[in-house]
C-alpha cells in the first residue's frame, strides 16, 4: 500500500499557487505577484576611541522594492488603468493592499499587508497575430512597507 503522507507528523511547505489580492474592498484576480521583500541597509560605525581597528555594523534605514502583478486581460474591466489615470489628475488615492496565501480550504495561512500603495507603472499586453497567449497586463505598485502575518 503506498504512504501518502497523513501517517507524518511533518509540516509540508504551502504551495504558492492559490493566493488572493484585495485593495481597498476590491478582490482582483492576479495570476502572479512578485516583489515582496524587505531589507535593512546596514550602518557601518568605528567610534574615534575604539581600540580595534574595524567597523561594526548596526541596521540601518528599511526599504522595500516595488511590487508587480499581473493578470488576465478581461473585457470592460479598467480597474488598473483607472487607479493609474487618477496620477494625471493628481487626485491619487492611496491604497491598502492585503495579499493572502490561501490553504485547501481558502482560509489565509499568511498574509501581506502593504500601507499606502500606489501604482507606478502599467503595462498593457503585448500583441501578435501568430500568438495564442492569453493576453496579460502588468501594474507596478511602489509603497511605504510590508506587515506580515501568520494566521
Amino acid at each position: 500500500m503506498a504512504d501518502d503522507g497523513s501517517a507524518q507528523n511533518a509540516i509540508w511547505p504551502l504551495p504558492k499557487f492559490h493566493f488572493q489580492v484585495k485593495w481597498d474592498d476590491t478582490e482582483l484576480a492576479f495570476q502572479e505577484v512578485s516583489g515582496l521583500d524587505i531589507e535593512t541597509e546596514p550602518l557601518e560605525y568605528r567610534a574615534g576611541n575604539n581600540p580595534v581597528f574595524s567597523k561594526i555594523k548596526m541596521p540601518g534605514m528599511t526599504k522595500s522594492g516595488n511590487i508587480t502583478m499581473k493578470k488576465g486581460v478581461f473585457a470592460k474591466d479598467n480597474a488598473i488603468f483607472d487607479w493609474f489615470a487618477e496620477i494625471k489628475m493628481n487626485t491619487i488615492k492611496r491604497k491598502a493592499l492585503t495579499i493572502s496565501l490561501l490553504d485547501e480550504g481558502a482560509n489565509p495561512t499568511m498574509v501581506w499587508k502593504v500601507q499606502n500603495a500606489f501604482p507606478v507603472k502599467v503595462s498593457g499586453t503585448d500583441l501578435k497575430a501568430e500568438g495564442n497567449e492569453v493576453a496579460v497586463e502588468t501594474i507596478e505598485i511602489a509603497h511605504e512597507g510590508i506587515v506580515i502575518e501568520n494566521a
